[in-house]
């Protein structure tokens, strides 16, 4: 999956303009390193201080109560962070960074904090209301460290925060609901805590471009709006997830969107070939039964499609098989009967097939025969877009060799 720490370089400039703020007259310290759980990265700004206005020296007063407040809040720290955290030049603080910002007439109007980067510092501690003083904040990093509690609400007054990034700690309770109210929110990552309870449906109805939300404790059913969605990457893998996936039409550009590890069943949705951009579909480690819909012969973007250990059974339909942007194709440990020579040329594009443990006969690494002759779900009724001839999406199958 691609990384998103090249947020900080590509977006922090645009953000920033925004929010009236002008890159390249900050100082800060700062100790993120790209990678681990989310968006990480560093930036360090430079040049001459301007004159700083009374609004900007407020504020500036302001981040010096919240990050002294969150300073007493955090209770082991191990690489010695906040020693830097002293006195009132908060511009100094390590992983703090500042920016010259601009009145509504273009006037240099002083410094603010724009952004935190603290990942991979192994802090202990909570979260404090008093953050919610930075106003001007559009990056708050912080995974790889040891904070827990829940997310305060008055996180809701962040109202030029887009990235958010709270992946790898040991956060717990319900889904925050005050990320729900930052407008501006871009990039949310939430995984790798113990968040538990339902995923709201607001969500998905938020201007994310990510949403990671996996190796969480989040249960209840999807939300029917997950299609809403502009984000081009959803990731709810592992967590306690239950009942169907939606049948959601409304959004076609989501690039990668991952189930896996839930406790999902019935039918694999007709509507999800009308995803046109996607390039992952992972579903595997579920319950899913029946057949799989024809419509994703209309996923001529996919690269990768996960449908292992699941219940599914039937013939795999040819047109899967045939589409060209595929590498890696995974039906093991299913109840599926047979596919035809179209999956076998797989092996010829180098693409990854693995059909191990289903129904196939005359194929090796089968199930025994007793497994297979009752299969789960069997009289499930799957809904299908009625069609007199199955759906064929674009010129999918090869009409002689297959290329290389």
């Amino acid at each position: 999956m691609k990384s998103y720490s090249f947020l900080i370089v590509f977006l922090l400039p645009i953000i920033l303009t925004k929010a009236a703020v002008i890159i390249g007259g900050g100082g800060g310290v700062g100790i993120g390193v790209a990678g681990g759980g989310g968006g990480g990265g560093v930036w360090i700004g430079g040049g001459i201080n301007p004159p700083t206005s009374p609004s900007a020296a407020s504020k500036l007063s302001n981040a010096y109560a919240a990050l002294q407040a969150w300073k007493s809040a955090i209770t082991d720290d191990p690489l010695k962070i906040t020693s830097s955290w002293s006195g009132p030049n908060v511009c100094s603080y390590k992983g703090v960074f500042c920016s010259d910002s601009v009145d509504f007439m273009g006037n240099p109007a002083g410094k603010v904090v724009a952004a935190i980067d603290l990942n991979h510092a192994n802090l202990q501690g909570t979260l404090v209301e008093a953050l919610s003083l930075l106003t001007d904040l559009s990056l708050l990093h912080l995974n790889s460290n040891r904070f827990s509690g829940g997310v305060p609400p008055s996180f809701r007054d962040l109202s030029s925060l887009t990235e958010l990034d709270l992946s790898n700690n040991r956060f717990s309770g319900q889904f925050p609901t005050a990320v729900l109210y930052i407008q501006s929110l871009m990039y949310l990552d939430l995984r790798f805590n113990s968040f538990s309870g339902p995923i709201p449906d607001d969500l998905f109805d938020k201007k994310l471009d990510a949403i990671f939300l996996n190796n969480n404790l989040f249960s209840g059913e999807l939300p029917e709006n997950l299609g809403n969605s502009p984000a081009s990457v959803i990731n709810l893998a592992n967590n306690k997830l239950s009942g169907s996936i939606p049948f959601s039409l409304s959004y076609m550009g989501i690039k990668e969107i991952l189930f896996l590890n839930n406790q999902l069943t019935g039918c694999i949705p007709e509507g999800v070939g009308m995803w046109s951009d996607l390039q992952v579909l992972d579903v595997s480690s579920n319950s899913l039964m029946g057949h799989l819909p024809d419509s994703l012969s209309c996923l001529s973007n996919i690269e990768v499609l996960n449908f292992a250990r699941n219940k599914l059974s039937g013939e795999l339909p040819d047109l899967i098989c045939t589409l060209r942007s595929l590498v890696n194709l995974t039906v093991a440990a299913n109840f599926f009967s047979g596919f035809s020579q179209d999956c076998d040329r797989l092996l010829y594009r180098n693409a990854g097939f693995d059909f191990s443990f289903n129904c196939i006969p005359g194929r090796e690494l089968q199930r025994p025969q007793p497994d297979c002759s009752a299969v789960p779900g069997g009289g499930l009724s799957c809904l299908r877009i009625p069609a007199a001839t199955p759906l064929v999406c674009g010129t999918l199958k090869f009409t002689s060799n297959p290329p290389p």
